[in-house]
């Protein structure tokens, strides 16, 4: 997937409609975790040393295409401008006379952040036609003379800041950050070492089918964690006890473990658990291994799990890692996942952390800083790793 870089791009003396992930955490008007906005520096500033000025766009919560100021992006254009060297202006509105005559007046240099691009239903397309959605980013286009995208957590949705409003500037561009996210995402995807390990946890094999399938086709070992494993369980005939279980999914499941077979990928399931009483941190808890009894439900995978899991994870040179093995936002059962993490960040390996409760789990264990790739996209990761092409990318000029 090869898209036009920013770095490739004369921005000079230009202005850039930048496309950023601002949907931060925001208590009492201010920024809880400025993560986000970090990681969008380096294209910033970039525009911003070339010589170029910025109108940066982006979306905050889910204000459903209403004025409603509790989504404000005041938090994070105040938080911006604390961690870049220019003028930051919030703008009142998306668009209208005001906003018009603030881009005319940027100046390169500066900074201009549109207010909440959801505060209009055209942004994502709910309750209006196709025209007044295209008629929106024909408008929000007006505003740059070249586009950057940089915001990779919503490259899977068509959404008119990401994939609309690139019908309308000759010149679309992936920012550092996605350029970063295409470049890890699709060389283990398209062409990985081996052997190639993916991790595949989280509470519902539902959400997590496309990825195994398509993964199936390019790793060498699949390693089953979280929830989901029981539903696998319930396929191979073994009792659960009250574990968690997708009836309507054994089935599927059961078509799974015969297809990895089948193409000898090796996919492991857990051998022991950590299982509990009840579905509390308080709960009486046991490890145990094979089957579950009646009245106990897993909550982690167990030791001997832990240590197998982390054998395969040591011998890797890529691994691709989505959904925790347990869960692990409750102590008792947080070393299946703590382990996990441990053992990919000793590993020699490409290391990709994508999705959610992943990322969290490797914060929380102090090791994001030893992976190679910590993904920004919850969803739009899972799609990019079941092989989907993302409208966001797909909209950008080749390079």
């Amino acid at each position: 997937m090869n898209k036009l870089s920013l770095k490739e791009m004369d921005v000079a003396g230009k202005r850039v409609l930048m496309r950023v992930d601002f949907n931060v955490p925001v208590k009492e008007g201010v920024v809880g975790d400025d993560t986000r906005i970090v990681a969008a520096l380096p294209s910033i500033n970039h525009v911003l040393e070339q010589g170029g000025s910025l109108v940066l766009v982006s979306h905050c919560g889910r204000p459903k295409g209403e004025k409603n100021m509790e989504y404000t992006l005041k938090p994070a254009a105040d938080r911006l401008a604390e961690l870049v060297d220019a003028k930051v202006t919030l703008a009142p509105d998306v668009m209208g006379d005001e906003v018009d005559a603030l881009v005319k007046a940027l100046e390169p240099g500066q900074i201009l952040v549109m207010e909440n691009v959801r505060f209009y239903k055209e942004e994502e397309g709910k309750g209006c036609t196709p025209e007044e959605q295209q008629a929106f980013a024909k408008q929000l286009a007006a505003y740059g003379e070249v586009y950057v995208s940089d915001a990779f957590g919503t490259a899977h949705r068509a959404h008119a800041s990401m994939a609309v409003v690139t019908d309308y500037i000759d010149m679309c561009g992936a920012g550092f950050l996605l350029e970063k996210e295409i470049a890890y995402l699709g060389k283990a995807l398209e062409a990985p070492e081996h052997p190639f390990v993916a991790i595949i946890g989280g509470a519902k094999i539902s959400g997590k089918i496309d990825v195994v399938e398509n993964l199936m086709d390019k790793c060498d070992t699949i390693l089953i964690g979280g929830g989901m494993a029981y539903t696998f369980y319930t396929a191979k005939g073994l009792a659960i006890g009250d574990s968690l279980l997708e009836a309507d999914k054994v089935e599927l499941a059961g078509e799974i473990l015969k297809k990895a077979e089948a193409k000898g990928v090796e996919l492991l399931l857990p051998v022991d658990h950590v299982v509990a009483d009840s579905f509390s941190a308080d709960a009486n808890v046991k490890e145990i291994e094979g089957e579950i009894e009646a009245g106990w439900m897993a909550l982690d995978i167990g030791p001997k799990t832990a240590a197998l899991y982390s054998e395969a994870v040591s011998k890797a040179k890529t691994v691709v890692w989505n959904g925790p093995m347990g869960c692990f936002e409750m102590a008792p059962f947080a070393s299946g996942t703590n382990a996990v993490c441990e053992a990919v960040a000793a590993s020699d390996s490409v290391s990709i952390i994508g999705g959610g409760d992943s990322v969290a789990a490797v914060k929380s264990a102090g090791v994001a800083d030893q992976m190679s790739h910590v993904s920004t996209g919850g969803g739009a990761s899972l799609e990019f790793m079941e092989g989907k092409q993302l409208p966001g990318i797909v909209a950008l000029s080749d390079a």
